[in-house]
Order: C-alpha cells, then sequence, then structure tokens
C-alpha cells in the first residue's frame, strides 16, 4: 500500500511547499549575489572585481558565488538585473520597468516607454560600460552583448510598430530605421553622459527625449 501523503486546507503537501520554499530562498540568495557585483563591477571595473569581493559584500560564501555563475556570467547578469529587473527576459515589456506598458491607453505609451527608459538607464548605466568594456577581451561578456543588443533591437521594433498601431508614429515611417534611432537615442550611453556627466536633471533629460523622438516618429 501506499503511503499516505498529507495535504494541507489548501492542497499543498509539506514537500511542495519544502521545494518551493528552497526555491525562494535560492532565488533570494541569487538576487543579493547580483545586487553585490553590481556594486563590485560598479565601483572596480572588471578586471578589478573579484569572487571573493562579491561574496564579502553579499555576505555568502565564495563557493556560493561561484555557484550562481563565473565572473563573466555574473557582470552579465547583474548589469541585467540591474537594467530591467529582470535576467534574459524575452522583451522588456515582461521586465520589472515594462511591467503594464502594452496595457497603458493610446496617449500615455509613449510617455510610460520613455519613462521605463529613463529608470532603467538610471539603474543600469554604469554596468553598461562595464560591461562593454569587458566585451572587448571576453568571449562570454562579447556573446551575451550580442544577445543584449538583438533583444534591443527587436525591442526597438516592436516598440515602433505599437506607436504605428497607436497612431503616435506616421504610417509611412521606415520601422529599422526609425528603431535604430530610438536606440541612439535612448540608450544607456546617451543617459550616462546627459545625466551622470553633464548633470540634467533627469526630468530635463526625459523632455529632451521625448522631443527628439517624436521627431523621428514623424519621418
Amino acid at each position: 500500500m501506499m503511503a499516505e501523503i498529507s495535504v494541507d486546507a489548501a492542497g499543498t503537501s509539506p514537500r511542495a511547499y519544502r521545494s518551493t520554499l528552497r526555491e525562494q530562498q535560492a532565488q533570494a540568495t541569487r538576487r543579493r549575489v547580483l545586487d553585490a557585483a553590481a556594486l563590485e563591477f560598479s565601483r572596480h571595473g572588471y578586471a578589478s572585481t573579484t569572487l571573493s569581493g562579491i561574496a564579502r559584500v553579499a555576505g555568502v560564501s565564495v563557493e556560493t558565488v561561484k555557484g550562481a555563475g563565473s565572473k563573466a556570467e555574473l557582470l552579465v547578469g547583474a548589469f541585467e538585473t540591474s537594467f530591467s529587473g529582470s535576467e534574459a527576459a524575452p522583451s522588456l515589456t515582461d521586465t520589472e520597468v515594462g511591467t503594464g506598458l502594452l496595457e497603458l491607453p493610446d496617449e500615455a505609451f509613449l510617455d510610460g516607454m520613455l519613462a521605463g527608459l529613463t529608470l532603467a538607464n538610471s539603474r543600469g548605466f554604469a554596468l553598461w560600460t562595464v560591461v562593454l568594456g569587458a566585451a572587448l577581451s571576453d568571449d562570454v561578456v562579447k556573446t551575451a552583448l550580442d544577445e543584449i543588443l538583438a533583444r534591443r533591437r527587436a525591442d526597438y521594433r516592436m516598440a515602433v510598430q505599437e506607436l504605428m498601431r497607436r497612431g503616435v508614429a506616421a504610417a509611412s515611417i521606415d520601422v529599422a530605421a526609425a528603431a535604430d534611432e530610438l536606440s541612439f537615442l535612448l540608450s544607456p550611453e546617451g543617459y550616462q553622459q546627459l545625466v551622470a556627466q553633464s548633470g540634467w536633471e533627469p526630468e530635463r533629460y526625459t523632455a529632451w527625449a521625448r522631443e527628439h523622438v517624436m521627431a523621428v516618429l514623424a519621418k
């Protein structure tokens, strides 16, 4: 006879509960490691950051950090989590900063998109420069960068098509060209130069971005 498995009022077995709890704890530990990696890479750059330094900031063992990934993988994971709140999400709308974007009314969609990208750039621009530098000498980072850029191109093409569907962009617009221009205008590099280096307030940056995005969409 099979042993009876007790089930609580919600229909959850103790084994399933323990498995879920372990998974939540593992996710929390990984997020702590990635947050610590983001701080260390931002402070020291790629070459000078060590796994032991990440472990110290995260308050975990070096073995735990190694279990979360290689140094290159931790850099990429730290950037993606800092930038959008999610690791390797299929598109920006699937991330923390893009949540609910497609549900916005037509008149609020562009401003919602710009607000999300401004937030993402403010969180991720410092690590983006580290990723770009590391990709010059690390093949793992280079491969990840290529994947990130491919997702960015797809995101901007989707955004342009959505703006056309909502009547914000001209119906005759060249989708690929407009997506390339928006990617350039709204890049982490642009945010860094205007806000971090030139001292613009985020509100001024967003207004500037909106003006130039509208010019692109009107072509």
